[in-house]
């Protein structure tokens, strides 16, 4: 019986540890129109973590750039506010999903990126500058 159980305990452990979910309860990926109803709200940090080239090719009016590729929000996570909601958002969505667990794993309560970045942005018909 020991065979069969400790084996089972151990695959159950393992499973529940991945399934468990990551950041805080505000953290995940969401669409555009529940990242534009954020963005509406006191106080959000807009960042994108695209390039510096890719951000002058037009961004999100209000976005600050720390380019994750760059390592620029590594260097600058320490010196922004973990209790402000996050919106993090790029030009796919994968370089934003990946801020958004380091962001998560550092501290920050409430951090949200945009599925999809800035593509699904525009082609929603929403402005960029």
């Amino acid at each position: 019986m020991k065979k069969f159980f400790l084996p089972l305990l151990a695959t159950a452990f393992t499973f529940l540890s991945c399934a468990a979910p990551q950041g805080g309860a505000g953290s995940g990926a969401v669409d555009t129109k529940s990242f534009q109803q954020t963005l509406a709200t006191p106080n959000v940090l807009l960042i994108d973590v695209r390039t510096p080239a890719e951000y002058a090719e037009g961004h999100i009016d209000g976005a600050l750039n720390l380019d994750w590729t760059g390592g620029v929000l590594d260097q600058r996570m320490a010196t922004l506010d973990k209790g402000k909601p996050v919106l993090l958002y790029c030009a796919s969505g994968r370089r934003s999903a990946a801020a958004r667990e380091a962001m998560s794993a550092a501290g920050f309560s409430d951090v949200k990126d945009l599925s999809g970045g800035i593509t699904s942005w525009r082609n929603a018909g929403l402005p960029v500058k």
